[in-house]
């Protein structure tokens, strides 16, 4: 998998360009927080830049080990190796979401008493903690409030609102914002690269925009359509349904349900995908639905169909009902197809 395989390595590697100067400013301040809080969506790069951190201040061959000034971890000390490998004794990471209970956070505050084996400091990685209980954060709070000298704990969540305010007041809060559309660029251009992959520089950007501003779905998207030998804007757009749900719905708006069902079949014989034209559409609904009540909240104009407001409801309300079908389907393209038909038939009616 993309998302896995060309995960960051190295500071520089961070994916989103503000929490990359953040962490690295603190790195050479050499002044270490004993616990920070990581606060993003899923996909934002938290538990990545928290394993490049602790290689950082671990790493045997930069300014931490007294060689040099640059604080980037080599990736070829045992150290680094180890961390990568997820092997190593000094860098524990507890998924909170199955071990939330104060019997495992008092296990992880008895491990952090000891002192490191093999780096300058434990680092304890703690994914999801907005999932930990009420106790057992009772628990971690006096650790945090005097934590060992060689220990720093990086909490990360993706719903700070359930993190305890006395909690969130002992630590350093990083805040991995939603991927800036240049972000998510430069690293489909670092993944692309890697992959010798020949591809359109417009359909990176294409991916960008429909990565629900997330390097994880952006990557696990770039690999979807080289799975699917898919590497052109073009393409691209077919398979994403960009152009489609401008198409769809102007063929909608025409009332006619042969065509309409016509356009449909040839949209999926073509290889377009279900999944994203439907996600396309409900977002121009939304676009036009709110145009229709005098509300601008994109730079672009919306399409030029004129459907009523109870239209445009019912149309979205059928179409978020034919994606949540899309999974329990054996035939991908028919609860499109019905949510055509039927809205087709409440105009009848």
């Amino acid at each position: 998998m993309f998302y896995l395989t060309y995960r960051p390595n190295k500071l520089e590697e961070i994916d989103n360009s503000n929490v990359q100067k953040t962490i690295e400013s603190i790195l050479k301040s050499k002044k270490l927080p004993h616990a920070f809080l990581f606060v993003g969506q899923k996909g934002t790069g938290k538990t990545s830049a928290a394993r490049i951190f602790a290689k950082s201040i671990n790493c045997l061959e930069n300014s931490f080990a007294g060689k040099g000034t640059s604080v980037e971890p080599c990736n070829t000390c045992k150290n680094c190796h180890s961390i990568d490998k997820s092997s190593s004794s000094d860098v524990v990471e507890m998924d909170a979401a199955s071990h939330r209970g104060i019997d495992e956070v008092r296990a992880l505050i008895k491990e952090s008493s000891l002192l490191p084996m093999h780096g300058d400091y434990r680092v304890f990685i703690i994914d999801e903690a907005h999932m930990i209980t009420n106790d057992a954060f009772n628990a971690l709070l006096k650790t945090l409030e005097e934590p060992p000298e060689t220990v720093i704990f990086i909490l990360a969540t993706t719903n700070m609102e359930k993190v305890p305010k006395t909690i969130q007041s002992r630590c350093v809060i990083i805040n991995f914002k939603k991927a800036k559309k240049d972000d998510v660029v430069k690293m489909l251009k670092r993944v692309s690269k890697a992959e010798n992959l020949e591809i359109e520089p417009k359909l990176l950007e294409l991916i960008a925009n429909n990565s629900e501003e997330s390097f994880r779905d952006a990557a696990k998207l770039l690999e979807e359509l080289v799975i699917q030998k898919k590497l052109t804007f073009k393409e691209g757009e077919t398979y994403l349904g960009i152009l489609g749900k401008e198409h769809l719905l102007e063929v909608l708006h025409k009332k006619d349900l042969k065509e309409t069902l016509t356009w449909i079949e040839e949209f999926s014989t073509a290889g377009g995908n279900v999944k994203y034209l439907i996600e396309q559409i409900l977002e121009e609904l939304r676009i036009l639905l709110l145009a229709k009540n005098g509300i601008r909240k994109e730079e672009r104009e919306p399409l030029n169909v004129n459907f009523s407001l109870i239209e445009l409801s019912r149309l979205i309300k059928l179409f978020q009902e034919a994606y949540n079908n899309l999974k329990n389907t054996p035939v991908e393209i028919i609860p499109l197809e019905i949510a055509v038909v039927d809205f087709y038939n409440s105009r009848k009616n």
